[in-house]
């Protein structure tokens, strides 16, 4: 009577049990191991699933009960046991670092197929005193289901997902079910006496010790790796806590999460910057916080933009990092969350300030510029027969540096912020109005219909900032003088819009200011002709071109020449000689003054030298000249390199640089007169002469200017001042030179006044260097 005894067959599974446990506690320490000791317990896991697999397997043969007498041959048993440990180790290898399905698949296979060795060659050890038949087609159906079952398992082994990871090891102990229970079905014994058991036999009794000693081992194994596996866990748990600690030290929020997408460990930045409690955080999907981002698909170290979904469903702006890092012998994600609020709205208040005003809230240059750009972009694009365009406004207040330097830039940038407010109600709501710097504005009008819209808009400006403004108590004229520029004149877009605006600007502040001009084309002409004219300019001083004449002054009562003033002439190769009305205005606006006057003080210098020794030079000071603190340092270094006495030159300088600074002007006016030079007030009474500065600046000669001569001597109130200011030089020790005396009459007036000296074209015109000495040889002969 065939059968098997039930205790041993649940020992059996007891041993299965524990070995397994064994084997898979080995393999995880070994996961968590590095170095040679890594492949000790390797190997050590691979040799306890094997005889983990043969013990059970002889277990089970124990426990069947054949009805006749049994045993084992040893070397057929010893080879199950190696081939069971060999076809593991085999499927093992060839699944480390292979996540391709197919790759395990055909490992699980191997290992299934050392289970099957291990099986039938188990049982084709074990002898019984009988005959033994076999159902073949059993036989190779329970082989196949077992590979099947065995692939599939190690398939499971390698996913991602625990559930289907947890499907892994039923598997494989089905597939070591299915070959026992059909091995064991397909195995037909049928007692005979004539065939006895082989000598080498081992009988049950004697290999069962052998098979106690293996299932103890494995016990051992057993709470061997579950000493491991607790003190895994409890180093693992250890680490989180150290993690959480660290990352609660972060600002930024973190998040530890499994290979499913779960946090595990969140430090208490996320849970501020998500809302979540740590119970909350903890087993949630990262999903929940991060909608729509595939975790998987965010490369490792690169920062990405994202929102956080926080408590409350808002959406909070962030930028995440992904980094898998190692905890315990788990692979982990760490998901670092950097909160991005504060950042943009730095980065808006940054936009902000580059592109408005600080004073006023306008917008600021670049801003305009932009916008201008883009508008007048569109505008080349439309179609001409559409009337809408663009023009722009360039505004400069009057008198605004006098309100900001007497009462301080406090005053002065309330009174910008109460220009910018009259300029935006002055204008459309889709306008715009921007502050370039200082006291110059600037407005973009949009859907300009016809001329005459802009022309409104300026004379409204105009009328609104002419209107006193109150500041801090104090009533505050100031003006504004506005240039206005039309699309339709600029074709080379906005810096052409830009310029011809400036240049309507100029001419309203040449007119008068507290107006507004249109631009026209002529005035474009007319700066095209200056900026030419400064090319020439400066080729000029290189190319030597200029040259001076210089007009004799005469002693009226002698007639003879006393001094000449020399006047600077430019030879323009094309344009013959150019009036220095037109170049020194432009020569002390570019700053040309400066070489230009110290080449003119050096040649008078040098020419004079060889004049007779009583007639002096009079070489003319520009304002801008006169602001060089090294000015006197100068005028020594030229009459010592020239050779001519100090007392030889005159100085010409005009009423408007005493306006500047009293005490300044007058220490520099204090150094000159100590170098021996003399003084000459130029122009007195066309300015604004005062008493004060005859009596306070070291002046030796008043010249009267040329208009209150050209009406003498009919002109009675013109005779009355020459003669008023002919007596005051005189009281004051200084003498007098009438300029512009051109008729005999006039010559006759200012001898009958006793003026001291006489210039203009009664007595000669400027003459050049070589010319002038001729007129001095002339006045000789005559004499």
């Amino acid at each position: 009577m065939q059968g098997h005894d039930g205790k041993i067959l649940f020992l059996a599974a007891a041993v299965c049990a524990i070995g397994v446990y064994a084997a898979s506690a080995i393999a995880s320490h070994a996961a968590r191991s590095e170095g040679p000791a890594r492949r000790q317990w390797a190997l050590a896991s691979i040799v306890a699933s094997g005889c983990t697999a043969w013990a059970t397997h002889m277990i089970a043969l124990l426990a069947f009960e054949p009805g006749m007498e049994a045993g084992f041959e040893p070397v057929l048993t010893a080879l199950s046991l190696l081939l069971v440990i060999g076809g593991i180790g085999a499927g093992v290898g060839l699944t480390l670092g292979q996540r391709r399905r197919l790759r395990r698949f055909a490992a699980g296979a191997i290992l299934g197929l050392g289970v099957t060795a291990l099986h039938y060659v188990g049982q084709a050890s074990y002898r019984v005193t009988g005959q033994v038949a076999w159902d073949l087609s059993l036989v190779a159906g329970s082989v196949l289901a077992s590979l099947a079952l065995s692939g599939l398992g190690m398939v499971a082994a390698g996913e991602r997902s625990r559930a289907l990871r947890r499907a892994a090891v039923p598997l494989i102990l089905g597939s070591i079910v299915v070959l026992h229970l059909c091995g064991m079905t397909a195995l037909s014994l049928t007692y005979d006496p004539r065939v006895p058991l082989p000598a080498t036999a081992i009988a049950p009794s004697t290999i069962a010790p052998i098979i106690a000693t293996v299932s103890v081992s494995l016990l051992v194994l057993a709470f061997v790796g579950l000493r491991m596996t607790l003190a895994a866990r409890a180093q693992m748990r250890r680490d989180r806590e150290r993690l959480r600690e660290l990352a609660s030290l972060a600002l930024e929020g973190l998040a530890v999460c499994d290979d499913a997408g779960r946090i595990t460990t969140a430090n208490r930045s996320l849970e501020l910057l998500s809302g979540l409690s740590q119970g909350e955080l903890i087993g949630c999907g990262i999903a929940r916080l991060l909608p729509g981002l595939v975790l998987a698909d965010l490369p490792e170290q690169e920062e990405r933009d994202a929102e956080l979904v926080d408590a409350g469903g808002q959406g909070v702006p962030v930028r995440v990092l992904r980094k898998d890092i190692a905890i315990g012998h788990k692979r982990q994600t760490v998901v670092a969350f950097r909160d991005q609020r504060e950042r943009l709205r730095s980065e808006a208040r940054l936009r902000t300030l580059a592109f408005t005003d600080v004073v006023t809230g306008l917008a600021n240059r670049a801003r305009f510029g932009d916008l201008l750009a883009h508008h007048a972009a569109v505008q080349r694009t439309r179609d001409a027969g559409q009337e809408s365009g663009i023009a722009v406004l360039m505004l400069d207040l009057d008198r605004f540096k006098f309100v900001n330097d007497t009462l301080g830039h406090g005053m002065g940038d309330a009174l910008l912020r109460k220009v910018a407010t009259r300029l935006r109600s002055a204008v459309a709501e889709a306008d715009v109005v921007a502050r370039f710097g200082g006291d110059e504005f600037a407005i973009l009008l949009l859907g300009v219909a016809e001329a005459g819209q802009p022309r409104a808009v300026a004379a409204r400006i105009v009328a609104a900032i002419d209107r006193p403004f109150l500041l801090d108590g104090q009533l505050v004229h100031v003006g504004v003088s506005v240039g206005v520029a039309m699309a339709c004149d600029a074709t080379g877009g906005a810096e052409e819009l830009l310029r011809n605006a400036d240049l309507a600007l100029y001419k309203a502040k040449a007119e008068g200011k507290g107006t507004f001009r249109m631009f026209e084309p002529a005035m474009a002409e007319r700066m095209q002709a200056r900026s030419r004219l400064e090319a020439d300019l400066r080729r000029a001083l290189g190319a030597g071109e200029f040259e001076l004449h210089f007009q004799p002054l005469v002693d009226v009562r002698t007639g003879a020449v006393t001094a000449a003033e020399a006047l600077v002439r430019w030879r323009h190769p094309e344009q013959g000689l150019v009036s220095p009305a037109d170049f020194i205005p432009l020569a002390e606006e570019t700053g040309l003054i400066m070489p230009l006057g110290a080449w003119v003080l050096r040649t008078a210098c040098l020419q004079a030298v060889s004049w007779p020794r009583e007639i002096k030079v009079a070489v003319n000071l520009s304002p801008v000249q006169f602001r060089d603190d090294r000015l006197p340092e100068t005028v020594a270094e030229t009459l010592r390199a020239t050779g001519l006495e100090a007392d030889r030159l005159e100085l010409e300088i005009t009423e408007g640089v005493l306006l500047d600074d009293e005490e300044r002007t007058l220490m520099m006016l204090t150094k000159l007169r100590a170098t021996g030079v003399g003084l000459a007030m130029d122009d007195f009474g066309t300015g604004y002469s005062s008493l004060s500065y005859l009596r306070r600046f070291p002046f030796s000669k008043i010249k009267i200017d040329r208009s209150f001569v050209r009406l003498l001597p009919d002109d009675a109130e013109s005779a009355a001042i020459v003669r008023a200011i002919i007596a005051m030089g005189a009281g004051l020790g200084m003498a007098t030179t009438v300029e512009g005396v051109e008729t005999a009459e006039q010559y006759a007036f200012v001898a009958a006044e006793r003026c001291g000296q006489v210039q203009g074209y009664h007595v000669s015109r400027p003459l050049p260097g070589t010319a002038f000495l001729g007129f001095l040889g002339d006045l000789e002969a005559a004499a």
